[in-house]
């Protein structure tokens, strides 16, 4: 699996992000035994004997996304993760949209949380993509969590019926000749976001070749019975 690397030039300066870098591996594709690793970007802020917050960022967002409400609950004295997904961020990207599954954004996650940082009585907060991930790790691993918040969110198993909002937005990621991640953010936010934070929404994305993740994220929310991720999520319902 080939992959790009955002240069971390892309990340200095960044507007209310002071966050240290952490780093793990996971395996490509777990099921192939092909040996790639990919780097996974993950903040952890907060005494590390302290209560454990997940904080899972959706599309085309990443961990920049919980700046404000890390401190706050790091003051509060909690430890908080927030990963950036496999194509986010500061994680690697695959470079074909073909390369990103549900189930290996599943694979991704649960290897990262349980696997590498072995997390424990887990707090998780999830909104968009991050629930439609972060929910199916809940049902398939309860042990490992004390509370969910969901926010904006959901676990479709292609039952419901599809909004016209989101096949326009299906239609609008898949052709659109340049995803500007800061104004899909900018458009998405209730409050004014400034030109520096449209910017640290931009910074993952050097250009069209890092976005194969942000752009294929729409067309893996199963919408029919028999997609990708539907029957597995009947399962976690």
């Amino acid at each position: 699996m080939e992959f790009l690397r955002t240069p971390d030039e892309r990340f200095v300066g960044l507007a209310d992000y002071p966050f240290a870098p952490n780093y793990l591996d996971v395996a490509a594709d777990p099921t192939s035994g092909d040996g790639t690793a990919l780097r996974m970007h993950y903040v952890d802020e907060g005494p590390a004997d302290g209560e454990v917050i997940v904080l899972l960022h959706g599309e085309p967002s990443w961990s920049y996304l919980y700046r404000k409400m890390i401190p706050t609950l790091v003051d509060a004295g909690f430890r908080c993760i927030a990963p950036d997904l496999i194509g986010f961020g500061k994680s690697d990207k695959p470079i074909e949209r073909t390369d990103y599954t549900y189930g290996r954004h599943v694979s991704w996650l649960t290897a990262a949380l349980f696997g590498t940082l072995d997390l424990d009585d887990v707090t998780l907060f999830c909104q968009d993509w991050g629930g439609l991930l972060g929910l199916r790790i809940v049902a398939e691993n309860p042990e490992r969590f004390r509370a969910v918040l969901a926010a904006n969110t959901m676990l479709p198993t292609g039952e419901q019926e599809t909004p016209d909002a989101f096949m326009f937005w299906l239609e609008m990621s898949q052709t659109v000749p340049d995803l500007d991640a800061g104004n899909i953010l900018q458009f998405a936010s209730t409050t004014e976001l400034g030109d520096a934070q449209v910017d640290a929404y931009r910074a993952p994305f050097p250009d069209e070749s890092y976005k194969a993740g942000a752009r294929i994220f729409p067309a893996l929310v199963p919408i029919t019975a028999d997609q990708d991720g539907a029957a597995d999520n009947r399962r976690a319902w």
